[in-house]
């Protein structure tokens, strides 16, 4: 065949073809052209695929470079004399033009966009068969290191751009794995390469690029973060138009574009977190059912992007995570609840407050909704939510205690709660002292008071630590005394002396306020158990009077005279009706050092109260002993009156016999030190050199 080409094409042709300058390669080819166009017209079609193979082995494959250009040149040549019967040897001509394209000499690679350019130009649709290899081919020379390359690339590129929008034979099909594999290819020609043709043939009707998204999808994100600014427009225009054809398509997949879409949500790169956020706003409005069993996938990457440094993916977050709350999904139709908790669990560990709001929030959200599935997965969830507890912001923790509330509608659950906050209260006695208030009382709100702090009691009565259940109960105490939100509570305790109701709340906080001697103090005036105040008065011993005693003591006389002991102020105008009451102030009185300020508050006090005729001035020169004599009539009081309904023999009994322990527990701990103290100067005096 060899032969018969060379018989055909004179020797003076080949011989210019593979010149070394260009002109006289470019005249060959003319002459290979118009000996071509002859043989066409005979039908001489063995004889052209003789000139073709000739050219292919002894020139294109040639180790020489010129006798490489003389052959591309030469195949353009020839495909222009086929003309209209080029498509019957395109087989021939068009593999070792696309094989030139890696050839390591740079015009080589330049004659072969040209040679390509010129068949391309001739054969139009009837070379689309080859569109993968040549569209591989471009990608590379995309990225050449050649400018003159990649301009003749440009030139190729475009005319094949053309050639396909017109081609009813080109497969998108075929076509996408291919563009799919070169999507995280990151020269920035490249990537450039690749929007272009992806914008060309979404432009195209017949083409359903929208259909193949979720293959390229990933890749067009990943050029957002791009270093060119140009590339990260391109990229931005193109997913634009796609979510702007999703939102006027009926049929899209939403599910495989939403996994790829959380993922970028985590993006580095702010611009990547915006779209992708974006997206998922709109994919929440439109996604419907689609999007339940992502939905979890979803939040997770909402929650994070709510805290975020730019205000607009905050706003959009936030906006999204309000439309997935407000979506009623059956859990029968895939809505994962556990998968949505486990989120939530997860981002209650955030370092950021607003994350950690948001998934309190939906904690409450899906208990409201789904209350029974909801408490199916109470055990993997609950001691995170106790922990958060401990959390440094005061609007987590009473968000916290919202959902808590609402699980403690379980007693059991409730049990529960209470026994956590007080192991963590001491374990944590900072916690008690700066939180102690805010969580009792939001609890107090949620759950009622009595039940709260009957809980608390019935808990600490059988502490056994000692030291902190009297720091637990002084605690309870103020806050007791305190609060505004304790209002009714104080009233039902003001009627232990008349109502049932009331005196079984007053025995069942005696139970545990008896670890303070001053908080059974502070009940029993709350209660008006004067007679019984100052019996607890009474009976303490020197051990019981120390310091901690005394701040307490200060506390409460400070107390006294705040509005919620305005009614004992009051009865203070009838001294001979409330003589035990009086009698509980002076003991109190007496208990404290003269020099302090609650000794000098109470005795301000005292000396407003108008002694009635009742009382028996024994001493004009000492007015506090007026109270030390009572007649029989200021015995008869209301104190004494209900003093039936209540046992408090027995009360002041368990009252002494729980401060016995602590006199008890505390001469224990002053022997240990003492032992240990002991052993640690003999010790030091084993180590003491010899005299």
């Amino acid at each position: 065949m060899a032969a018969d080409a060379l018989s055909i094409i004179p020797s003076a042709v080949l011989r210019n073809l593979s010149d070394k300058l260009y002109e006289k390669r470019k005249n060959a080819a003319l002459e290979i052209e118009g000996i071509v166009k002859q043989l066409a017209t005979a039908g001489e079609h063995e004889k052209i695929s003789a000139v073709i193979a000739l050219l292919i082995h002894d020139f294109t494959y040639s180790p020489q470079a010129n006798h490489r250009k003389g052959g591309l040149i030469g195949l353009a040549a020839v495909t222009v004399g086929l003309t209209n019967e080029a498509a019957q040897h395109l087989e021939q001509i068009v593999p070792p033009v696309i094989s030139s394209f890696g050839d390591q000499d740079s015009r080589v690679r330049y004659y072969a966009c040209e040679a390509l350019y010129n068949i391309a130009k001739v054969v139009r649709g009837d070379f689309i068969i080859y569109f993968n290899k040549i569209f591989d081919a471009l990608c590379k020379l995309a990225a050449d290191s050649d400018a003159n390359v990649q301009s003749a690339a440009h030139l190729l590129d475009r005319l094949v751009k053309d050639i396909v929008t017109e081609s009813d034979q080109f497969s998108i099909e075929e076509f996408i794995p291919l563009l799919r594999e070169r999507m995280n290819v990151l020269n920035p020609y490249v990537r450039q390469f690749l929007v272009g043709w992806i914008t060309v043939l979404d432009s195209v009707p017949d083409i359903d690029m929208l259909g193949f998204l979720p293959d390229f999808l990933d890749g067009l994100f990943n050029m957002l973060s791009d270093s060119s600014h140009e590339i990260r427009q391109q990229a931005d225009a193109a997913l634009s138009e796609f979510l702007q054809e999703i939102k006027n398509s009926p049929n899209v997949d939403y599910g495989r574009m939403a996994e790829i879409l959380v993922r970028r949500a985590g993006s580095t790169d702010e611009f990547t977190r915006l779209t992708s956020i974006t997206w998922i706003n709109e994919f929440v409005k439109l996604g419907g059912e689609q999007l339940v069993p992502y939905y979890a996938d979803i939040l997770g990457a909402i929650l994070p992007c709510i805290s975020d440094e730019e205000e607009k993916i905050r706003v959009v977050a936030r906006e999204t995570n309000e439309e997935l709350r407000a979506i009623k999904a059956d859990p029968t139709e895939g809505f994962d609840i556990g998968a949505i908790l486990s989120i939530a669990k997860r981002e209650l560990n955030s370092e950021h407050e607003a994350t950690r709001i948001e998934a309190l929030h939906w904690f409450s959200t899906l208990l409201a909704r789904y209350r029974v599935e909801f408490l199916a997965y109470l055990n993997d969830i609950f001691d995170p939510l106790l922990n958060a507890l401990s959390d440094p912001s005061d609007a987590v923790v009473l968000l916290v205690l919202e959902v808590h509330a609402c699980i403690a509608e379980e007693s059991h659950h409730f049990h529960h709660l209470v026994s956590y906050l007080i192991r963590t209260f001491h374990n944590n006695h900072v916690l008690l002292e700066k939180r102690g208030a805010l969580i009792v009382r939001r609890l107090c709100v949620l759950l009622g008071a009595e039940k709260v702090y009957r809980e608390f009691s019935s808990i600490l009565e059988s502490e056994i630590d000692l030291d902190f259940a009297s720091v637990m109960v002084q605690a309870l105490n103020l806050i007791l005394l305190t609060s505004t939100e304790l209002g009714e509570l104080r009233s039902l305790l003001k009627k232990s002396l008349v109502d049932s109701c009331g005196k079984d709340l007053f025995q069942s906080l005696y139970a545990s306020w008896r670890h303070s001697p001053m908080a059974t103090i502070s009940l029993c005036l709350l209660a008006q158990a004067y007679s019984h105040a100052s019996c607890v008065i009474q009976s303490l011993g020197e051990e019981d009077i120390n310091v901690k005693f005394l701040v307490q003591l200060d506390k409460l006389i400070r107390l006294l005279e705040t509005p919620v002991f305005a009614y004992l102020r009051l009865q203070l105008l009838e001294p001979g009706k409330h003589t035990w009451l009086l009698k509980t102030l002076y003991g109190l009185l007496m208990l404290l050092p003269q020099q302090s300020a609650a000794f000098k508050i109470l005795r301000t006090r005292l000396k407003t109260v108008p002694f009635s005729e009742n009382l028996k001035r024994t001493s004009s020169a000492n007015p506090y002993s007026q109270i030390l004599q009572v007649t029989e009539d200021g015995n008869r009081n209301q104190d004494t009156q209900n003093y039936s309904a209540i046992n408090f023999p027995s009360l002041l009994q368990q009252f002494e016999n729980m401060q016995q322990q602590h006199r008890s527990h505390l001469k224990g701990q002053l022997q240990s030190r003492k032992s240990a103290s002991a052993a640690t100067l003999s010790q030091v005096c084993l180590n003491l050199p010899p005299l």
